[in-house]
Parts: structure tokens; C-alpha cells; sequence
């Protein structure tokens, strides 16, 4: 394994044995926590892990006293699709260029208190992980706690929810990407242009709304509030854009803020024996693989996922070497990529 120097974290704070005496445990049985070991109890490993906490016991690099362990960690709310794949490549690619190993890792519920995200935290924290890349939704104030009190410098990759300051963050330009999709349905003649987003707490979603409207206001086309879903998955997707061909007036086209849901979207349109683009023109977010698999082939905004991740990285490392972006917010750029699903609107 190749290391790399310049990473290594000053030990303070209380000594192991300290901790084995508050935890009730031997000092071998406390140093098999700290450094990962799999031969304890799960409720020997709890109590020693929140003594560590408690005392704010910082973990030493396993491999030596003058270097990091060179092992960096990467977690994602899933590992089942072809986001956290195009992530993964992303990250691995990096990493090998850098010298780094990676440990990955899933974590479906991260921001709920003592939900997988917490345990997963609490086992990088515990490895003596150099640094951390976390693909999730976001974090509770604790986990932040908990990472800054053990030193594990990270960064986030596209996060839903908006870190507090001084946190690092990779994501592509969703203003820009907004806009680009909404100038594409302008250009065939849409102006009943609907926008199926995600969270309403969600930087992201909200940058590519935002990019949406400012397009459609520099033609004149009025914003109307009841073309405006949000929606937290395809199922959802499908559920709003059945209310929205359920409008007096429905939507000739809709954007729709990742290409999962523009999915949704299309179940909604067949279901109403409707066709897409002859009915109703739909743009996506994300160029996923699937993307270019569903029929007829979805248009969407390329989000560079595989160059955000690897970016991600190269961050991290800047961090480990004590040395901050002049950003905490690090955009990619966004690009159309035309295919299919828009047509200009039907004739009334």
C-alpha cells in the first residue's frame, strides 16, 4: 500500500488506558476498537466506542507515527445503483493515481440518530480513516461533531441538504443545467413547461429550479405555482405528474430533476395512453445509463458524476495535507444531451 506523507494527526486528549478503565474493558480489548478489530462483542464495541466519544479520544495512525494510514473512506446511501457506480468509478480512478486505498461502505439513513450513519462514522472514526468522501443526503449536527472531534478531514459529494459553512462540497452546476432544459422546451415552442424537483430543502434541487424559471423569465413566460412538484423518488414522480395531466390546463413538457424520476414520469404518461414526445416532452437530470435504455431514449442534462467524484477526492487529499479550497462549493459544469422525448407541442 502506498502511503502518503504530511498526514499524520496530533494524538491529545485522554490515553487508551484511560478509556478501558471508564469502559469497563482491558486495554487490548479498547486498543481492538480503536484500530477496527472484528473479534468484539458488538456491545463491548458500543461502550468503548462511546467512551471514545466522550472523552474525545483521538485515534493515532496505525501505520506509524509520521504517516496516515493512507486509507481513506468512501460512504453512500446505496450501493444498488448506477449513481453510486458512476460515483465509485469515479472515486476509485482518483484514488489509485493518489496512492490511496478505499474502504466502501453503505449507509441508507445516515442523518438519523443512531441510524446506519452513525455506526458507519463511528467504524472509519475507529480505523484511523485518513479522510472520508460522503455521497449521502447530509449529516446531523452530531455526526459533524463527531467527525471534527476526531480529525477526519472530508468532503461531501452533491449533498440534498445544504452542509453548514466550512464544509466542503463537489456537485454539479444545477442553475446552469436548469436553465439549459428549460431553453432546450423553449426552443420546440413550450411554454406549459412543468418541473417535477426533489426535496424542497435540497441545494441542488433548488439551483435547478431556480435556472428553470430564470429562463423561462427572460422570454416572458409567466411562473405558475401548480407546474411545480416535488418529489422524493420515481413512485412520487409518477403520483405528481398524474396531477398534473389532471390540470384544467396540463403541461406540454416536463423537467424533472433526475433521470430516476423522469421514469416515474413516463409510467404516468403511458398509463394515460399518452405518448412521450408526441403528448408530452420530458427532460431529465443526471445522463444516467438509464437514460439512454428506456424508450423512446430520455433527453437530459448531463450531470459529470464520475469527474465530480474523482474531483471529490482530489479535495479530500488537499485537506488531508492541511491545505483548504478557496471554496467550501465546488461546481462542475452541466451540459444537454438531446435525444428522444422532446418534440415540439402537439397542435391543440
Amino acid at each position: 500500500m502506498v502511503r502518503a506523507a504530511g498526514r499524520a494527526r496530533a494524538a491529545t486528549g485522554p490515553t487508551l488506558a484511560v478509556v478501558a478503565r471508564e469502559a469497563g474493558v482491558s486495554v487490548p480489548t479498547a486498543s481492538k476498537v480503536v484500530n477496527g478489530r472484528e473479534d468484539v462483542a458488538p456491545e463491548t464495541r458500543r461502550r468503548v466506542t462511546e467512551v471514545l466519544d466522550r472523552l474525545g479520544y483521538v485515534r493515532r495512525p496505525r501505520f506509524g507515527t509520521a504517516r496516515a494510514s493512507g486509507l481513506v473512506d468512501l460512504v453512500m446511501h446505496s450501493l444498488e445503483s448506477s449513481w453510486s457506480g458512476a460515483v465509485l468509478r469515479g472515486v476509485e480512478a482518483a484514488a489509485y493515481d493518489a496512492g490511496l486505498e478505499v474502504v466502501v461502505s453503505a449507509a441508507p439513513e445516515p442523518s438519523r440518530e443512531g441510524g446506519p450513519g452513525r455506526d458507519r462514522l463511528a467504524r472509519l472514526a475507529a480505523r484511523g480513516s485518513a479522510g472520508a468522501l460522503l455521497a449521502l443526503a447530509g449529516l446531523s449536527a452530531s455526526q459533524y461533531a463527531r467527525l471534527e472531534r476526531h480529525r477526519i478531514p472530508f468532503v461531501m459529494i452533491d449533498p440534498a441538504v445544504e452542509p453548514p459553512p466550512g464544509v466542503v462540497s463537489v456537485g454539479a452546476a444545477g442553475r446552469q443545467g436548469g436553465a439549459a432544459a428549460a431553453e432546450h422546451l423553449l426552443s420546440l415552442g413550450h411554454e406549459r413547461i412543468a418541473v417535477i424537483t426533489g426535496r424542497r430543502s435540497g441545494p441542488s434541487d433548488d439551483a435547478r429550479l431556480a435556472g428553470c424559471r430564470s429562463a423561462l423569465a427572460a422570454v416572458g413566460v409567466p411562473h405558475r405555482p401548480e407546474y411545480v412538484r416535488h418529489a422524493a423518488g420515481r413512485a412520487a414522480a409518477r403520483h405528481h405528474m398524474r396531477e398534473l395531466l389532471d390540470l384544467p390546463v396540463p403541461p406540454t413538457a416536463v423537467f424533472v430533476c433526475s433521470d430516476p424520476m423522469a421514469l416515474g414520469v413516463y409510467e404516468a404518461v403511458a398509463e394515460r395512453g399518452l405518448r412521450v414526445p408526441g403528448d408530452v416532452s420530458v427532460v431529465g437530470f443526471g445522463d444516467l445509463p438509464e437514460a439512454r435504455w428506456v424508450a423512446p431514449a430520455l433527453t437530459t442534462v448531463r450531470r459529470p458524476l464520475t469527474e465530480t467524484a474523482a474531483t471529490a477526492l482530489r479535495l479530500l487529499l488537499r485537506l488531508m495535507d492541511g491545505d483548504r479550497p478557496g471554496s467550501d462549493r465546488t461546481e462542475l459544469p452541466t451540459r444537454l444531451v438531446e435525444r428522444a422525448s422532446t418534440a415540439p407541442p402537439a397542435r391543440s
